[in-house]
């Protein structure tokens, strides 16, 4: 089978993690587009306007890639919005906004990239999760519910395609608290965690379809004292897969 060339989509790619995810792979030779809801400019990167949340804009701004670099091999789903907005504060409508964006905008874009996958047996998509859902942080509501939700999305995809297309890998990356999100001085860089997000990227093992991975590790659920004492008996433990 012809090996095809890499391309790229990273959302929100206009600023910040998503800039940065999208600069780290050109750097590495890869044909990349960014979506964003307004023009930017990036040396090497394809900018392309849409809001994600609206599947018309997407459908357009897909079309336009396809047109100018081909058929999207690599997704990572970075839009996001993190309101910092009180429960009694929300609305039906600023609830639902948020849900649109962090999960709708998501899987628009996964929409718009499987057919090809698909057709061509192989692919890639990253989601970027956090684990807000796991102990909601207060005034974040909207953004606990639809990233927790996203987490869920990535294994319906593999649910859905992992057996019979294990070419299409789907993961979770948790990059961490990068600056300058929510004003946090000592966050993690944005561009040493878009060097940990390309790598993960890129990588088309199989065996990958569903994991998490924080940061620049694999992330593995807590097991209890049994539960690690019977994977060292019977050597089923394994280690941590690194970036």
């Amino acid at each position: 089978m012809l090996e095809l060339a890499e391309i790229a989509v990273i959302t929100e790619a206009s600023w910040g993690l998503g800039k940065e995810l999208a600069l780290a792979l050109v750097r590495r030779g890869i044909a990349v587009a960014g979506i964003a809801r307004d023009p930017f400019q990036a040396e090497g990167v394809l900018s392309v306007t849409a809001d994600v949340r609206q599947s018309d804009q997407v459908a357009r701004a897909f079309d336009e890639i396809r047109d100018r670099l081909g058929a999207p091999t690599i997704l990572i789903n970075n839009a996001e919005t993190y309101p910092d907005r009180d429960i009694l504060d929300e609305t039906p409508a600023s609830f639902m906004d948020t849900v649109q964006l962090n999960l709708g905008g998501a899987f628009n874009c996964c929409h718009e990239v499987l057919p090809a996958m698909v057709a061509n047996g192989s692919g890639r998509i990253v989601n970027v999760v956090t684990f807000a859902d796991v102990s909601p942080a207060p005034l974040a509501a909207g953004y606990s519910v639809s990233k927790g939700a996203l987490r869920i999305l990535t294994r319906a995809l593999v649910a859905d395609l992992g057996d019979r297309f294990p070419g299409i890998v789907v993961t979770d990356w948790v990059p961490g608290t990068h600056q300058p999100r929510k004003g946090i001085p000592d966050g993690v860089d944005p561009a040493l965690a878009a060097e940990w997000g390309a790598k993960l990227a890129l990588m088309r093992r199989a065996d990958l379809n569903g994991r998490v991975f924080l940061r620049d590790r694999e992330h593995q659920p807590p097991r209890s004292l049994k539960g690690r004492v019977k994977d060292r008996v019977l050597g089923q433990g394994r280690a941590r897969i690194r970036l």
